[in-house]
């Protein structure tokens, strides 16, 4: 037995409300007299009882009156984990020893993790025994390029294990994912339906944002319903022969999801986690075919063809080991795609593409057709080279747009994107050629400005490399659901004026 409840004084559970993200914390006064008998400290982990069930939480000490004598306070994710309701009987005591954190202290100091060990870390995360300090410790700990190839397709494996599958009792699933650090890049409510309108399966699940202002499920979620159950998305699919759901709603890869939250706050997103958080994302989902986009640029995420290729020969490895075929393609990052970046305006990017508005960023819909033209040469629906053109055709004819709102429509409706109250313009002081764009430096402001928390939030910018620039020329705009939030993105881009590089020109005397 992990706790004997006969010893243990009950408390009563009362709701904070308190938001502590995905972590569950406690709160118990300092004269507690369960505190005092067990020893308990500050920042603690303890077990927490219900008469059903139980959690590992972290502890946070009062000493005023938010909580009451014989009562134990609960964060948001503590309480709902545990499913209580006001008064319930509550008992405290230490846990276990969590043996995994061992082979985490082993990964910190360079030792080669096997698969058990793997399993095992992966299983404390998701069981929710480890504190976001040992799961940052984790992440750190694999970073820069520390995880061997075995270590990876073990730790992939573990991760699918760790949550529920999806079979589609098909050939061919077809997947797609980019590894980001590209602003605005929302190829993939493009290329879904276009795929789609091909005759291909295409149950597309996507993350929330990392480190970035939007991942594909935000953006997504300012046009329809991504929290799809299991049963949903199989509806949708079986109706449409695709989806756009958020994966983190149907528990395929749950321990990714964890991992996510961690590493947004640390702003690390090592390779070999990369990897295994993409493919066990896509083997979860029952893919059998995935494509890799991999941008390569100076302020991308990949910053080098190098570094590209050598992750994308890490791709391919992992993915044979696991029966999974992968096409990689390694696309231009020197820059946005699109003018929109946040999830609102990265909406109305998808839908004038789609809808095919004379306005529509050509690069977003290039880009789109090129990686779905991409998936169709793998899937053999067509003759290699001739994908782009049949994914054009599906585009200019208005099919994907119609499937997209067919999509759409499945998960729930479409609905019309956000427009932000706040804005603020840069413009040119000078006449010049557009060159260079700091990708990094454009998410920091769009972050900043709200993104992707504020649907709304974000950064327009309408120039692209090459452009000739006059004097008074917009160069970007700050979109943001508060005036407060506005002014933190604002006085950051007076602080790095560099996001876009103007070479002057030099003017001729008739």
């Amino acid at each position: 037995m992990i706790f004997t409840p006969e010893r243990m004084i009950p408390l009563e559970a009362r709701r904070l409300g308190i938001d502590t993200r995905q972590e569950p914390i406690v709160f118990m006064r300092s004269d507690c007299p369960v505190c005092r008998s067990e020893g308990f400290a500050a920042l603690s982990r303890v077990l927490v009882s219900s008469d059903s069930q139980h959690i590992i939480a972290t502890l946070n000490i009062v000493t005023g009156d938010i909580v009451a004598d014989g009562q134990i306070g609960f964060s948001e994710s503590a309480w709902k984990r545990l499913g209580l309701r006001e008064g319930a009987p509550i008992r405290v005591s230490h846990p276990p020893p969590v043996q995994s954190l061992s082979y985490v202290r082993a990964k910190v100091y360079g030792h080669t993790l096997d698969e058990m060990q793997l399993q095992s870390i992966v299983n404390d995360i998701v069981d929710g025994r480890y504190a976001d300090v040992h799961v940052a410790a984790f992440i750190t700990a694999c970073g820069d390029d520390n995880l061997s190839l075995p270590e990876v397709s073990a730790l992939t494996r573990a991760m699918i294990k760790a949550g529920e599958t999806l079979d589609w009792g098909l050939p061919m699933v077809i997947d797609k994912h980019c590894v980001g650090g590209l602003p605005g890049n929302r190829t993939t409510p493009i290329l879904v339906p276009i795929l789609a309108a091909c005759g291909l399966t295409v149950p597309k699940t996507s993350s929330r944002a990392i480190t970035s202002p939007a991942g594909t499920a935000d953006t997504m979620e300012v046009l329809t319903n991504v929290s799809l159950t299991q049963k949903q998305m199989r509806d949708v699919v079986s109706r449409e022969g695709a989806c756009l759901a958020w994966g983190g709603s149907v528990r395929l890869s749950p321990a990714d999801d964890l991992l996510i939250q961690v590493e947004r706050a640390l702003d690390i997103d090592s390779e070999g986690q990369l990897v295994a958080s993409v493919l066990s994302k896509k083997i979860a989902a029952g893919a059998t075919h995935v494509l890799i986009d991999i941008p390569v640029g100076p302020t991308a995420k990949v910053r080098s063809q190098e570094g590209a290729e050598k992750l994308a020969i890490t791709f391919r490895k992992v993915a044979a080991e696991l029966g999974l075929e992968v096409r990689v393609c390694c696309t231009d990052g020197r820059q946005p795609i699109g003018r929109g970046i946040g999830p609102a305006l990265e909406a109305m990017d998808v839908l004038a593409v789609l809808q095919r508005k004379p306005d529509a960023p050509l690069d977003l819909r290039d880009r789109a057709c090129y990686l779905a033209g991409a998936i169709l040469e793998m899937a053999g629906t067509v003759k290699e080279g001739l994908g782009e053109q049949l994914a054009r055709e599906k585009l200019d004819s208005g099919e994907a747009w119609q499937k997209f709102q067919d999509i759409c429509r499945a998960q729930g409706g479409l609905k019309r994107p956000l427009v932000a109250p706040y804005r603020y313009s840069l413009t040119a002081r000078q006449a010049g050629i557009v060159r260079a764009i700091d990708n990094r430096l454009l998410a920091k402001i769009a972050k900043l400005a709200g993104a992707p928390a504020d649907p709304a939030a974000g950064v327009e910018i309408p120039v692209k490399l090459g452009d000739r620039i006059d004097p008074n020329d917009m160069l970007l705009s700050i979109h943001a659901e508060s005036s407060g939030e506005l002014n933190y993105a604002v006085d950051y881009l007076e602080d790095h004026p560099g996001v876009v590089e103007l070479e002057p020109i030099e003017e001729t005397v008739p």
